[in-house]
């Protein structure tokens, strides 16, 4: 299952700078940088930096050596 959290704004800036805080508050990275959609918004994305942790590698997820 992917994970991605979106964010919708009214002007690019607003976008943008909350997909920094996404980005600094939850260690995200940004997917889609902001882009004007067709009904006039603007919409970005961003995702986890490590994947999620699954029962095959131990729970401990892609970012932990072992």
């Amino acid at each position: 299952m992917a994970v991605r959290y979106g964010i919708q704004a009214d002007t690019q800036r607003e976008c943008q700078q909350a997909l920094e805080l996404l980005c600094q508050q939850l260690g995200l990275e940004p997917a889609l940088p902001p882009r004007l959609l067709s009904d006039d918004r603007w919409m970005a994305r961003a995702v986890p930096t490590t994947r999620a942790p699954t029962a095959s590698d131990g729970g401990r997820g892609s970012g932990v050596s072992g």
